[in-house]
């Protein structure tokens, strides 16, 4: 498992106006290449009389697969863009379509290059950019006794709480970043004179948001 990568919270739609010309950007988040063709297609379909819907993926760990389509635009200033704008945005499992309905300005190809990667950039901000880093789950049982030190040290400190149980004892369910489990864990049994009882749950991810950037920064 990576120990972090990006991709998009889920579905994003947004448009632009440039030149008289709409662009709606549309990402969605795919883990296979069938998912991001089935959803390149729903638009196409969606927008059947639009002048392009112009597309780009990038699927895998290790961003192996990636597709780009200029959909009729002169080669190489649609779908490139996309794909070098999700690329340089480090977004994983990702496909976006930029549709245009054109208005009657022809942007030349510097234009069209700018316009779909703006495209681009509205459509990755309206799904949200997250970044996901791996967490390991740990469960801390003690007795009551020694709850009020190990809730303090909870509160003050930087790992995440996803529940606490109060039973004959008290146990609470943390997620801690990959890597730093072993200090968390020498601390709790420090804190409670090595009375606390360390329970190792599964390994996840841990998603915040970050913003879209393209070929302005």
């Amino acid at each position: 498992m990576l120990h972090q990568y990006k991709t998009v919270a889920g579905y994003g739609e947004d448009d632009i106006i440039i030149e008289r010309s709409r662009f709606i950007g549309y990402a969605q988040r795919v883990t296979t290449e069938e998912e991001a063709s089935a959803f390149i297609a729903a638009i196409k379909k969606k927008h059947w009389d639009a002048t392009h819907n112009c597309s780009a993926f990038v699927i895998g760990e290790n961003d192996q697969i990636q597709r780009s389509s200029d959909d009729g635009e002169p080669s190489g200033t649609a779908g490139k863009p996309i794909l070098e704008c999700i690329k340089k945005n480090g977004v994983k499992d990702t496909v976006v379509v930029v549709t245009r309905y054109f208005g009657g300005i022809k942007l030349g190809a510097g234009g069209l290059v700018r316009a779909y990667t703006a495209g681009t950039v509205t459509a990755l901000k309206a799904a949200r950019i997250v970044v996901h880093t791996l967490h390991q789950k740990i469960s801390i049982h003690v007795d009551y006794t020694w709850w009020g030190k190990v809730e303090n040290e909870l509160r003050i400190g930087e790992q995440r709480v996803v529940g606490t149980d109060f039973t004959d004892k008290v146990s609470a369910h943390v997620l801690i970043p990959e890597g730093e489990q072993d200090g968390f864990i020498e601390r709790m049994i420090d804190l409670t004179n090595g009375q606390a009882q360390i329970e190792l749950g599964e390994k996840e991810y841990v998603e915040v948001p970050v913003d879209a950037v393209g070929d302005e920064e």
